[in-house]
């Protein structure tokens, strides 16, 4: 089965739920659902797109939605008093 198919659940910080394919963009994701993660560089280095996936921190220009075991992952949004 091509992991395109692959789809995982995810419960936003607003308590919103969307359903994506594993290895989407999560900046992609987020739209979908409707949700903002704040940008600031899109390269990965400022840390503004930091979230918190499942108790992991990712930054979210960088990384892809990953397959959890569960197949349901929980978000936060990681606050930093600079942005």
């Amino acid at each position: 089965m091509p992991s395109e198919s692959v789809m995982v659940s995810i419960q936003w910080p607003d308590g919103r739920c969307s359903r994506c394919p594993k290895g989407q963009d999560w900046l992609a994701a987020s739209r979908e659902a409707g949700v903002h993660i704040p940008t600031g560089c899109l390269g990965g280095s400022c840390g503004a797109c930091e979230i918190e996936v499942n108790g992991t921190v990712v930054r979210a220009c960088i990384s892809t939605v990953p397959a959890p075991a569960s197949g349901q992952l929980t978000v936060e949004l990681a606050t930093d008093p600079h942005w």
